[in-house]
């Protein structure tokens, strides 16, 4: 992979600004964490060279100091929302994030969930009742894991009524969030669950107690100093379109310094609210604009700008695709597809400028079978269709590992023999419709092969080597064929159709 982006560089100047942030506050600090704070794959497929665990390799050198908060918005458990790149749900992945937190020795305090509407009455609507039952269900989960939960209410007219937000009936009525580090992390398992509000109660509740805390932000994307239409900040919006985020050249920057950064909508609409209330609590506030409150030194590793471009775009292209498929499964919006298309002609881009694209439709079309198609590290394109023994994504995985391994296309890494029983057993025993093998199923029998024959063991050696190449297939995939691609961290899009006909598809 050709690096576009300095990551030790960008540990460097981050720890040293972060450090720098801390020492501005005398009591505690909370700093919220934009986007991943671990495994951050947005990050490292816009910017190459951007390592997924960067966030926390800085964290771990603030161990000591620092104290988590995991934040999710009961309208993401009632809905069951799903973070794509893992394909767990949030409520989920919150667990997740906790059993990793506390394993690399970080102390985890409590979660907090935001946009709470109160106890269940007759004056709610369904989807409001739904939301509080299944919060509430989520917080007794919690506690018999032993961990702590605190609920922070919808405020109305949230964040335009500044006085009534920042009052004994506004931040107010949410929980106290008890905490016991100088530095409290405030993270989440992806945008829009409420971390900055989380953050700006907690101000208000510990001035009310007599501690002087501070807010700061921890943001990858946008990054403030480069050009509002920049490719890595139009993925951005790509990547957040169904919050309909929008990147904005930020207006209090520009008044107070003469200087155009950019920012995003919803931290300049909050803006005025955390103004008031700093105003209000030390008769002054520390920032003059929103980008003063980040801590964000990417912009300034960036080391080839061509590369991260060419990456941004290609990662707005797989953001259009995949709304295509959510769309299709039903769970995407055609508002969302809308704002990526705009995007895509922002960037002056099309889905055609994805390489993998054609080379999957034109093999599906001289053989009448689904076809995937892979791009290898140098530049060659390898696909693979449907067979009666494997389905496509099965058979370009084989494919892929061949070349890498510099083995002949015409060498069965598995011989038929072996696979026809697997088939049948499926068929036969399990009663499984589609007998054919997937990604999963024939990575175990190649490893069991590998055991034997030089070529199998060669090719399974070649399996990291599949870390960040582009995939494309011409229909969609199946759950446990998604899943494998994603454990092995390849990009895959596909076409919005389903291989047969049906009402059901495990998908």
């Amino acid at each position: 992979m050709n690096k576009g982006f300095d990551n030790q560089k960008y540990l460097t100047l981050q720890s040293e600004h972060i450090k720098e942030r801390i020492a501005k506050f005398d009591d505690k600090l909370y700093l919220e964490f934009g986007g991943k704070l671990f495994d951050d794959y947005h990050a490292s497929r816009v910017l190459p060279g951007f390592m997924p665990d960067s966030k926390m390799q800085m964290l771990l050198q603030l161990k000591e100091q620092a104290e988590i908060v995991i934040v999710i918005s009961s309208s993401a458990i009632a809905g069951g929302k799903v973070r794509g790149d893992l394909g767990i749900t949030y409520d989920q992945d919150v667990l997740r994030l906790v059993d990793i937190f506390q394993r690399l020795g970080l102390f985890v305090g409590s979660v907090a969930i935001t946009q709470y509407t109160g106890e269940a009455a007759a004056d709610k609507t369904l989807a409001e009742i739904k939301k509080i039952l299944y919060a509430d269900k989520f917080r007794n989960k919690l506690s018999g894991l032993g961990i702590k939960s605190y609920i922070l209410r919808r405020i109305p007219d949230y964040p335009d009524d500044v006085e009534n937000i920042v009052s004994d009936e506004g931040y107010g009525r949410n929980d106290y969030i008890e905490t016991s580090h100088p530095l409290v992390v405030v993270t989440a398992p992806g945008p829009g669950s409420g971390k900055m509000a989380v953050c700006l109660s907690q101000l208000y509740l510990e001035h009310k107690r007599g501690i002087r805390a501070g807010y700061a932000k921890f943001e990858t994307f946008p990054i403030w100093n480069l050009p509002l239409k920049h490719p890595v900040n139009l993925a951005y919006e790509a990547a957040t379109a169904d919050l309909n985020d929008v990147n904005m050249i930020d207006p209090f920057h520009l008044e107070a310094y003469g200087n155009t950064t950019i920012n995003y909508n919803r931290d300049i609409e909050i803006f005025p609210v955390l103004r008031a209330m700093f105003e209000r609590i030390y008769q002054e506030c520390p920032y003059k604009s929103p980008t003063d409150m980040g801590v964000n030194m990417a912009g300034n590793c960036i080391s080839d700008d061509k590369i991260v471009r060419e990456a941004a775009c290609q990662e707005i292209i797989r953001r259009y695709y995949k709304e295509l498929c959510n769309i299709k499964k039903g769970a995407g919006s055609k508002d969302a597809l809308k704002k990526i298309e705009s995007l895509l002609s922002q960037a002056n881009i099309s889905p055609n400028d994805r390489k993998v694209v054609s080379p999957a439709l034109v093999r599906e079309e001289a053989t009448g079978h689904p076809a995937c198609s892979i791009e290898l590290p140098d530049g060659q394109i390898t696909t693979g269709k449907t067979t009666e023994l494997l389905v496509s994504s099965s058979a370009v995985i084989l494919n892929a590992l061949k070349m890498l391994a510099g083995i002949p296309d015409d060498v069965h890494l598995i011989s038929p023999e072996a696979l026809e029983p697997i088939t049948k057993l499926k068929s036969c025993y399990l009663d499984n419709r589609d007998a054919r093998l997937h990604c999963n199923e024939v990575l175990i029998a190649l490893s069991i092969a590998s055991a034997k024959s030089d070529d199998a063991r060669r090719a399974l050696e070649q399996l990291d080597k599949l870390k960040g190449l582009e995939m494309h297939s011409t229909v969609l995939l199946e759950n446990s064929d998604e899943d494998i691609l994603r454990r092995l961290h390849i990009n895959i899009t596909c076409e919005p159709r389903y291989e047969f006909n049906s009402n059901y598809h495990n998908s």
